[in-house]
C-alpha cells in the first residue's frame, strides 16, 4: 500500500432539499452575513430571495452583494469586500457556480486584510491569516467544486492576467450541495461546468500529488459523469441526473484539493485570463484534444484506465492501445455534449498565438503534467488548439 496524506476540513451537506441547513450553517459563523451571488441568473433569483429570507427570518442580518461576473475580477472583489465591511459581516455566503463561490472566498480574505485580494495569490509572500472571514458555499452547479477547496481564481483585467488564491485559510467551513437548485441550468452551462468536473477528475489522477484514494474518487466521478453528463442534457430537469453530477463534481473537488490540476487547466486559465468571455468549460474543451495526444504515452496507465471507462470495448484491450484510443473517446465525450471547439471559433486572433503561449507557461500547472512542455512544445500546442487536431 502506498502512503499517502489527505485532508479536507470543509463540512459537506449534500442531497435534495438541504438548502434549508443554511440557517443552522449560518449561525455557527455569526449573525451579519454578507450573501454573494451574480445578477443575472433569472433562474436563481427566487432561491437567492429564499435564502435571504430564511436568514433574516431567523434575525441573521444579510447585505446582498450581486455583482459577480463570469471570471470575477480584482474590481468585483473589491467592492464585495467595501461592503462586506461596511456591513461588518461575520460570515460570506458564496452561492451560485465556481465565480460566485470564489469571490465569496476572496472577499472573505480582502475584508480582513490589508491591500487586495490580488496581493494574497499563491507565490505572493504575503498569505491569509487567521483574520479570513469564515465562508459558506452553496453551489448551484456541477462543475467548479469550489465548494469543497481552497482555491479562489481572481482574473486581473487589467494586465489580462488570470491566477489565484490558494491557501488553507480560504476552505469554506461547509457547504450545501443540493441538486434542486441545479434544475434550471441552461444546457450550455451544464455542458461547460460538466466537462470541468470531468477534467478536474482526470487531472488529479495524472498530478504528483496523486494517492491511491483521490483515484479511488476520481475515476468514480469520471464514471459518473460518463454515463450521466450526456443523458442530462437530453433531460435538464431530471433531478436524479442532477444529483449523479453534483456528486461527481464533489467528489472531482476532493481530489484537487489534495493532488491538483494539470498542463490543460494552466492552458485554460491563461485563455480566459486574455479573453474573459471564453468560459472556463469552453477553454478546457479547446486544449483537451491536443494536450492528451501530447500526454498519454507518459500516464499510460491513466489514460489507459479512461480509454476503457468510456469506451467498454476497450477491456481486453493492451494498455498502450486503450491508452492511445482514449484521446479520440474524450474527443467523442467532448462531441457529445456539445463542446467541440478550437481558439479559432472563440475568435481569438492569430497574431495572438504567441503570446498565449508564452502567458501559459506563467501559471504552474503545467509542470505538473507527466511530460512537461517547453517552449517551442507550448507554442505547438496552443497552434493545434487554434486550428484544431
Amino acid at each position: 500500500m502506498t502512503a499517502f496524506k489527505y485532508f479536507q476540513p470543509t463540512e459537506i451537506i449534500h442531497g435534495p432539499g438541504c438548502l434549508k441547513e443554511i440557517v443552522d450553517l449560518t449561525r455557527r459563523y455569526g449573525k451579519r452575513c454578507l450573501l454573494v451571488t451574480t445578477s443575472s441568473s433569472r433562474g436563481l433569483q427566487p432561491r437567492y430571495a429564499r435564502v435571504k429570507n430564511l436568514l433574516t427570518e431567523a434575525g441573521i442580518k444579510v447585505a446582498h452583494f450581486d455583482q459577480v461576473q463570469p471570471n470575477p475580477t480584482t474590481d468585483n472583489i473589491t467592492a464585495g469586500a467595501a461592503m462586506a465591511r461596511k456591513h461588518d459581516a461575520e460570515v460570506v455566503i458564496g452561492m451560485g457556480g465556481g465565480s460566485s463561490m470564489d469571490s465569496a472566498k476572496a472577499i472573505a480574505v480582502e475584508a480582513t486584510h490589508e491591500g487586495t485580494s490580488w496581493d494574497y495569490l499563491y507565490y505572493k509572500d504575503t498569505q491569509p491569516t487567521e483574520k479570513t472571514l469564515p465562508v459558506v458555499a452553496i453551489s448551484t452547479t456541477s462543475g467548479t467544486a469550489s465548494q469543497v477547496t481552497q482555491v479562489a481564481v481572481v482574473t486581473n483585467t487589467k494586465d489580462r492576467d488570470k491566477s489565484a488564491i490558494y491557501h488553507p485559510m480560504i476552505f469554506p467551513k461547509a457547504c450545501l450541495v443540493d441538486p434542486e437548485l441545479m434544475l434550471t441550468v441552461p444546457a450550455h452551462i451544464t455542458a461547460c461546468t460538466g466537462f470541468d468536473a470531468f477534467c478536474h477528475s482526470f487531472e488529479s489522477t495524472l498530478h504528483p500529488n496523486a494517492s491511491r484514494y483521490t483515484d479511488m474518487l476520481a475515476f468514480r466521478a469520471i464514471e459518473l459523469i460518463a454515463e450521466t453528463l450526456p443523458n442530462l442534457l437530453d433531460d435538464l430537469s431530471n433531478l436524479e441526473y442532477r444529483a449523479k453530477m453534483a456528486f461527481a463534481d464533489t467528489l472531482a473537488g476532493l481530489c484537487i484539493a489534495n493532488a491538483g490540476v494539470t498542463l490543460p487547466h494552466g492552458v485554460g486559465m491563461a485563455i480566459s485570463g486574455m479573453y474573459p468571455t471564453v468560459a472556463h468549460g469552453e477553454a478546457l474543451a479547446i486544449m483537451y484534444p491536443a494536450c492528451s495526444r501530447f500526454t498519454y504515452e507518459s500516464a499510460v496507465p491513466q489514460f489507459a484506465t479512461l480509454g476503457r471507462i468510456l469506451r467498454p470495448e476497450l477491456e481486453k484491450a493492451s494498455d498502450d492501445e486503450a491508452a492511445h484510443r482514449s484521446c479520440e473517446a474524450i474527443d467523442t465525450l467532448i462531441d457529445r455534449v456539445g463542446m467541440r471547439m478550437t481558439l479559432k471559433d472563440a475568435n481569438m486572433p492569430a497574431e495572438q498565438i504567441p503570446a498565449l503561449a508564452k502567458q501559459s507557461l506563467v501559471l504552474p500547472d503545467y509542470k505538473g503534467n507527466p511530460r512537461v512542455a517547453n517552449e517551442d512544445e507550448m507554442l505547438a500546442l496552443i497552434k493545434q488548439a487554434y486550428y484544431g487536431v
